[in-house]
């Protein structure tokens, strides 16, 4: 290669691993068709930045994106770009089955994929993972307000220049749940936003949470942790940081069934299905969307924006991670209604534990136990437009009245 001529990433990286300066970085097998990559996260405890970050410091080095003594080092912005780079090459596949993530030295595996001519095999949710985060932050609709102004890109948006955006700390700061899954997000193709205030960013990752038992209020808070929160009966376990990081998400717990009134066998019902959700389920606001992961045993369906169904259930499996709102399609979804070509968007989740939802037999009144979450962000922004309903308007009254004294 003639000298000053950059390197592919795939050239780039097969060099990496052949020079065996970057401990964890190897050929997975003899034949050099795949190599590890190792992955830890960046609040381990035993984390540290000069030889856990250095192969994605090189990489942020080589093309150009940090200079020592010149940049902020920012392993987090370091380890998503080289990530975004092999998510977007059709030179790699990422081989979840041979990943290692909850072990000491983490790793993830790639099999470098040679140009036969042949479609590449259709990806698993798994694989998914870091490329519908990645298209979410780095597609012009999410940046625009994520860098603080309400402006898209033009059309001739290429994916390859999505490594050249920048990304805020809180964009960039990763969840180590498991894989998303969920419907695609519609309305893809940018539209500028001539209608909303330049000013406006989504910066509020609170959620209005409501517990409901047989359609009685029971609870409602306003969450404050940025992480989001637990709902759950009891206590989140000790000693499990290795599934859920350092755990600063708030948790609310079911109430006992005795704090309303209800027949005795009803009553009985609710703590038998109480029983099995320990652990429960997680639910947080990113930039990009708001996400729920599942840990308890009980099962647990909801509906909202991106559900697959509307008149029949659809169940969260168990740890994996679904994203139930997308922003990006948020935001299409308002620009068209301002428009006066579409309807408000949809920005209301409901879960329900136990038992199938939507039930087109049994009215939600009737479900044991249900749980319906508002990101407050939307409707900060609906309200904007004056487009929230006098609902939804007064319970939100004492959550600004709330974020006043914050």
């Amino acid at each position: 290669m003639e000298a000053g001529v950059k390197m592919h990433l795939k050239e780039w990286l097969v060099a990496q691993v052949d020079s065996g300066q970057y401990e964890g970085l190897s050929w997975e097998d003899e034949g050099k068709t795949m190599f590890r990559i190792p992955w830890k996260h960046a609040a381990k405890k035993d984390y540290k930045q000069t030889e856990d970050a250095a192969l994605f410091k090189a990489w942020a080095v080589y093309k150009g994106k940090y200079m020592e003594g010149r940049d902020k080092a920012d392993p987090t912005m370091w380890k998503t770009r080289l990530r975004c780079a092999l998510n977007k090459s059709t030179d790699f596949q990422e081989v979840p089955e041979r990943n290692q993530l909850d072990i000491t030295e983490p790793y993830k595996v790639y099999r470098i994929v040679h140009d036969t001519g042949t479609t590449k095999p259709a990806e698993s949710p798994k694989m998914m993972k870091d490329q519908m985060i990645i298209q979410a932050k780095s597609s012009p609709r999410s940046q625009c307000f994520l860098n603080k102004e309400l402006h898209y890109q033009n059309d001739s948006f290429q994916a390859s220049k999505g490594e050249e955006k920048t990304f805020t700390d809180d964009l960039m700061r990763e969840h180590m749940y498991c894989e998303i899954t969920g419907k695609p997000s519609q309305n893809q193709s940018p539209r500028p936003l001539t209608f909303l205030s330049p000013s406006f960013t989504v910066s509020d990752f609170r959620m209005q949470v409501t517990l409901l038992y047989q359609g009685q209020k029971v609870m409602r808070v306003t969450t404050k942790s940025p992480d989001g929160c637990f709902i759950l009966q009891g206590c989140v376990p000790l000693g499990n940081e290795r599934i859920y990081g350092r755990c600063t998400a708030q948790q609310l717990s079911f109430p006992s069934p005795s704090s309303i009134s209800l027949p005795s066998s009803m009553a009985e019902a609710m703590n038998r299905l109480l029983c099995h959700l320990e652990r429960g389920v997680l639910l947080w606001v990113a930039p990009d969307g708001v996400f729920i992961k599942r840990f308890c045993q009980g099962r647990v369906y909801w509906s909202g924006p991106m559900a697959q169904h509307t008149d029949q259930p659809n169940k969260l499996e168990r740890e994996k991670t679904f994203k139930l709102l997308d922003v990006p399609t948020f935001f299409n979804e308002l620009q068209s209604c301002l428009q006066g070509k579409g309807p408000i968007p949809s920005y209301r989740i409901e879960l329900c534990f136990g038992e199938e939802y939507p039930d087109p037999n049994i009215p939600k009144t009737k479900k044991l136990i249900m749980t319906q979450v508002v990101p407050l962000f939307a409707v900060e922004l609906l309200q904007k437009f004056n487009l929230v309903d006098t609902e939804e308007k007064r319970s939100t009254l004492t959550i600004n009245t709330d974020r006043e004294r914050m």
